[in-house]
């Protein structure tokens, strides 16, 4: 084995120059050593997405790919999440606050606003109850602290304090670097039906029970969610994140993903999107999907690494993918740590959002072109 790696030639939301200087990576390490025998690209969180930018444009140079707790949805998707979540809690907690959802200057302001209204909102059981349904709409898991055991179905108490630790960081995400790069706002929620997301959620209930304890209208606040001014994003920069990235799902190389069921900042709901944009392109044999019981972002033991990494390769050599959570947890060895691999199932993400231009529902259309009717209904 080698390993080689690099910076960026950019800070930021590199998804741009990223895939280019990983290939650069590549041109030098067999400049300076040797032609590998295999190359697979791996990547954690951001570097997920560039993982997936490699696999789908350089085939012909790497054989696998292994993305570890990225955003494997997409960028567009992704942030219409979480969006969702924003928007819902803006509207219905923190109407005065001075919150930006889009067209944020400073991030690290906006957070503190955010933290604010957040506390106040706690405190009170309407507020809770708004807080739980804002985070049900932007699919977070109801266990995000890693310090903290796994909730069980009936903890409602429990299940409510891991989506309020998990809120700020997994709804209001870093902007400004994103919007200044794509030249505008990039997230819109025109045309979503915030009580066709509430009832696909598998937090519905939890919602409810909150909305009953507080003795508020939960079809009232949704009517209200419905009624709002939408946000509405410029062509352009949809373009842009679209390029920068969202996967197309036509893999001809095994894409491996890696990621924790308690992750509040690239949320599972992302891996069923990955699912279903492949097997929208005939390819979904081509994927496969890890899970570990843990909560937190990015947070793998070195034995649940290698037994990903072990996995991949068992699938490249066998043309067969072996996935069964007893199976991937004896490939650990003894690289260290515990290995806690489980069957499970992520619910769909409503945001879905696609490679192909014009795919996805209240996407902004480039000036002079015309949706035809079929599309539009």
């Amino acid at each position: 084995y080698a390993l080689a790696a690099s910076a960026y030639t950019a800070g930021g939301w590199a998804l741009a120059e990223a895939p280019g200087d990983q290939m650069q990576v590549l041109d030098e390490f067999v400049k300076r050593v040797a032609q590998p025998r295999r190359t697979i690209a791996w990547g954690s969180s951001m570097g997920g997405m560039v993982t997936l930018a490699l696999a789908e444009r350089h085939p012909d140079r790497i054989q696998g790919a292994l993305p570890l707790c990225g955003s494997v949805s997409g960028s567009l998707g992704m942030l219409n999440t979480a969006l969702d979540g924003a928007f819902a809690f803006r509207t219905l907690v923190a109407p005065d606050s001075g919150i930006r959802i889009v067209g944020v200057d400073d991030d690290r302001a906006n957070s503190a606003r955010v933290a604010t209204a957040l506390q106040t909102a706690w405190n009170t059981p309407a507020g809770k109850a708004r807080v739980v349904l804002a985070a049900a709409l932007a699919q977070l898991p109801d266990w995000t602290d890693p310090a903290s055991p796994r909730p069980t179905a009936a903890e409602f108490d429990a299940r409510a304090e891991q989506l309020r630790r998990g809120f700020a960081m997994g709804v209001f995400v870093p902007r400004v670097d994103q919007e200044q790069r794509a030249g505008g706002v990039n997230g819109w929620n025109t045309g979503v039906d915030y009580r066709r997301v509430l009832r696909e959620s598998p937090l519905r209930r939890l919602v409810e029970h909150f909305y009953r304890e507080a003795g508020i209208d939960l079809q009232a606040d949704l009517a209200k969610l419905n009624a709002a001014p939408r946000i509405e994003a410029d062509a352009k920069a949809v373009a842009y994140m679209r390029a920068n990235f969202v996967p197309r799902g036509n893999w001809r190389i095994p894409v491996l993903t890696l990621q924790a069921i308690g992750d509040g900042v690239t949320v599972p709901t992302t891996h069923a999107a990955l699912g279903m944009l492949s097997a929208k392109a005939g390819r979904n044999h081509m994927v496969g999907q890890l899970w570990v019981e843990r909560a937190g972002h990015c947070i793998f033991t070195p034995a649940e690494l290698a037994a990903a990494l072990a996995t991949l390769e068992n699938r490249l050599d066998t043309g067969r993918w072996s996935l069964e959570p007893a199976q991937v947890n004896a490939r650990g060895g003894d690289a260290g740590g515990d290995t806690r691999f489980i069957p499970y199932t992520p619910s769909h993400m409503p945001r879905l959002c696609g490679a192909q231009p014009g795919s996805c529902p209240g996407e902004p259309q480039p000036a002079g072109q015309v949706v035809p009717a079929k599309a539009a209904r």
